[in-house]
């Protein structure tokens, strides 16, 4: 619920405003704005003989609006260039309601051209502001497809721009299809159009590439293509733009923003679709090359295998064997001989050690008619006596001679 300033009561659905103090406040709201700048671009220009009121028609180029102005005619014939539609110009006025038929309308009183100088210093500042930003950064430029399913044009109907791109394109690659947006390409409708095919090829799955095409033209036919919105509009594309203005002295904004700038729609048409003879050639050539060098490698690598085999461990592999086997056999030789005269030796150092042996042994002894008397103990082993005092009559003793041993007893004893 809001209070009606100068209505006098509250404004609600009881107590709702007559029409007349809607339009009477309106008509107070835009009063209080007062004079005001507006630039825009003439799209109709209504000025009858004899009449004291001229209406024009001010539309904003980048988008789809537009405000009607009423002037004097005499304010268009004093202008210091002539207006016609498509003008650029920058007017002074105040904004005026008219209740009785509820429409708006802009009364000026002074109309500017705005000169060829001025856009080109317009253009000059939005290109500083949108370098600034990055905008220019060829680190944001996608890459073109290789054979693209389908191209979006957007250009002219029935141009120069339109049949070159086609015709290069279909000369090229035959198969090529089109998804082909016909807008004007200058004057106060073309950057809304503009922008709206662009929307639309963009969105469509599709098309893997688009290109912006026109033929040149003047500084003032190229101004759509500097538009703000229209290069925003580009940057924002998810899908790569090639910008075929074909102005080369005077670049516009679109050039730069693009993905990829051509000099001419044709030469975007060369870029975007790869020549199929061209193509065809360089297959051949790639084959031709990688047999030529897969023969090399193939000879190269025979050479490398005969090398291998013309040497003496391959051509004769059982020859190292051969050579070594009677050295093999000399050794085994020499070995067992040495064994042999090692065995034999030892052989000998032992008979020898055994006859010492046997010639210092108590057998040689009892031989030459010695024997070992020994005392039976009972329970134990008997033991050697060394004198007759240790054998008093009666000891059982155990005597050894040389074939035997004897057992007697002590019968007595002499000293």
């Amino acid at each position: 619920m809001t209070t009606g300033q100068g209505a006098g009561r509250t404004n609600s659905a009881e107590n709702p405003w007559p029409v007349r103090t809607v339009a009477q406040k309106v008509a107070g709201w835009i009063d209080r704005l007062g004079t005001i700048w507006v630039e825009g671009q003439i799209t109709q220009i209504n000025a009858r003989p004899g009449t004291r009121t001229a209406f024009l028609t001010l539309r904003d180029a980048s988008v789809d609006m537009s405000l009607q102005v009423t002037c004097s005619p005499q304010l268009l014939h004093s202008a210091p260039m002539p207006l016609t539609e498509g003008s650029r110009v920058v007017v002074f006025g105040k904004l005026t309601f008219w209740p009785g038929r509820g429409s708006l309308s802009l009364r000026v009183t002074e109309i500017r051209a705005v000169g060829i100088g001025e856009l080109l210093a317009r253009i000059e500042r939005l290109r500083a502001l949108l370098a600034a930003e990055g905008l220019f950064d060829p680190r944001l430029k996608r890459p073109l497809p290789f054979l693209p399913q389908r191209i979006g044009l957007i250009t002219g109907r029935a141009s120069a721009a339109e049949r070159d791109v086609m015709s290069v394109a279909q000369r090229r690659w035959p198969a090529v299809r089109f998804a082909i947006r016909n807008t004007p390409v200058q004057g106060p409708t073309a950057v809304p159009q503009i922008l709206d095919a662009l929307e639309a090829l963009d969105a469509d799955p599709d098309v893997d590439v688009i290109i912006i095409a026109r033929g040149g033209g003047s500084v003032e036919d190229l101004l759509p293509f500097s538009d703000e919105a229209l290069c925003r509009a580009i940057v924002a594309c998810t899908t790569p733009v090639v910008s075929a203005i074909g102005h080369e002295p005077d670049s516009p904004l679109s050039d730069h923003v693009a993905d990829h700038r051509a000099a001419t729609p044709t030469d975007a048409a060369k870029h975007v679709v790869p020549d199929a003879v061209a193509e065809l050639q360089l297959v051949g050539d790639l084959r031709t090359r990688s047999a030529a060098a897969l023969r090399n490698w193939v000879r190269r690598e025979e050479h490398v295998v005969a090398g291998l085999r013309d040497r003496p461990v391959l051509a004769d592999p059982l020859r190292g064997i051969d050579a070594r086997a009677e050295e093999i056999d000399r050794l085994r030789h020499t070995a067992r001989r040495d064994i042999v005269r090692i065995v034999d030796r030892e052989a000998t150092t032992v008979e020898h050690l055994r006859a010492r042996l046997a010639t210092l042994g108590p057998a040689a002894t009892l031989a030459r008619g010695y024997a070992v008397v020994q005392r039976v103990i009972p329970d134990g082993e008997p033991e050697v006596v060394w004198s007759v005092d240790e054998m008093p009559p009666g000891t059982q003793l155990r005597v050894r001679v040389g074939d035997g041993a004897i057992r007697a007893a002590v019968m007595g004893r002499e000293k």
